[in-house]
């Protein structure tokens, strides 16, 4: 009779218990009372999105890396061309040529602020059969931009601009080698000036008007210097050709400068660069303009082959070019368009 009373007791309180866990009495799995499921796991960005309490306290917050306001592009190029003959009845020259471009860039840009800057260094050699090697393209060349833009939604801005430009090894008027024509700092040019910008980085388009601009150029050589190369002041001599006075070795002018230049893929795989600066002193011959204008079309084979189609143009009414007549005296000729032409294929690497 004990045994009957001890077991009623115990299937009373079992039912008790389950009652309290269930109020619908085991309509669904008993099993399911004991267990409770995970919910997905929510990420916010900071603890200012969610009113937290014990439900949310599954909840994790990202470790977000700080944003940073710089942006880089690294650009690498190198060209090569080779022609070779063995036995070759039509006749020709051997020869390798090779043309290394390297582009840096880095801009900054928080709120109406952007500060952009890049260099550029470009080198190029050839060696023909019985021949030293020779240069063939040489120049160095440093921007700085700092931008403050017109309003939030503009695309102009007030802008300060620094230009440095310059070549890293000697030029010679080959076959000449005795005595170079240009050298690292002869000449240099140095531009500074304040204007407006109008830039789409997206589009890689800036277009740069400065109605002041200081231009400097150095001729750190004192026998270039003394010749006037450059449009540099010329030594000064008497009847007996003793020298008087020493050429000098800095040229300053003021005027405007306007530049452009754009990147464009004009068809599949064709892309277009173009790079044009247009100068004008305000003091002397206003109006005669220095002219540099790149141009260079790239063909891409894939992500990493090209070929390239460049040219480049410059004029500047203050170099003066020579030439030497029968009788070997040089002839002054004035001012002349410089015009450079390549066509080559070679890596394009970009990050």
């Amino acid at each position: 009779m004990k045994k009957i009373i001890f077991f009623f007791f115990i299937c009373l309180v079992f039912s008790k218990a389950n009652s309290q866990r269930n109020p619908l009495f085991f309509k669904e799995r008993p099993l399911n009372v004991f267990i409770k499921k995970s919910g997905p796991i929510e990420f916010v960005k900071d603890y200012t999105d969610r009113d937290y309490k014990i439900e949310n306290a599954t909840l994790l917050i990202p470790n977000q890396a700080p944003e940073s306001f710089w942006k880089k592009i690294n650009r690498f190029s190198f060209d090569f061309t080779q022609v070779s003959f063995a036995n070759w009845n039509a006749g020709g020259i051997s020869s390798i040529a090779g043309l290394s471009d390297f582009r840096f860039r880095r801009t900054y840009e928080k709120g109406f602020v952007r500060w952009n800057n890049e260099m550029i260094i470009r080198y190029g050699l050839n060696k023909q059969e019985n021949q030293n090697w020779r240069k063939t393209d040489d120049d160095f060349e440093m921007v700085s931009t700092f931008g403050y833009k017109f309003s939030k939604s503009s695309k102009w801005f007030y802008t300060a601009r620094s230009s440095f430009k310059t070549q890293l090894t000697p030029g010679y008027n080959y076959p000449n080698r005795d005595e170079s024509i240009s050298q690292i700092m002869a000449p240099g040019y140095f531009f500074l000036g304040i204007g407006a910008e109008f830039s789409e980085p997206e589009k890689e388009l800036i277009f740069y008007a400065s109605p002041l601009t200081q231009k400097t150029t150095f001729v750190l050589n004192q026998r270039l210097a003394n010749q006037g190369a450059f449009g540099v002041r010329e030594a000064q001599l008497d009847n007996q050709g003793n020298l008087v006075r020493k050429g000098s070795k800095i040229r300053n002018e003021t005027g405007i400068l306007i530049k452009n230049e754009f990147r464009k893929e004009v068809l599949n795989d064709v892309i277009l660069f173009s790079r044009i600066s247009l100068f004008t002193d305000y003091f002397k011959n206003f109006g005669n303009i220095d002219v540099d204008w790149e141009l260079i079309v790239d063909l891409k084979v894939n992500e990493y082959i090209k070929a390239r189609i460049g040219s480049h143009i410059r004029y500047d009414d203050d170099i003066r070019t020579t030439s030497t007549d029968q009788d070997a005296l040089e002839r002054d000729e004035g001012p002349k368009i410089q015009w450079k032409q390549q066509i080559g294929v070679g890596i394009l690497i970009e990050l």
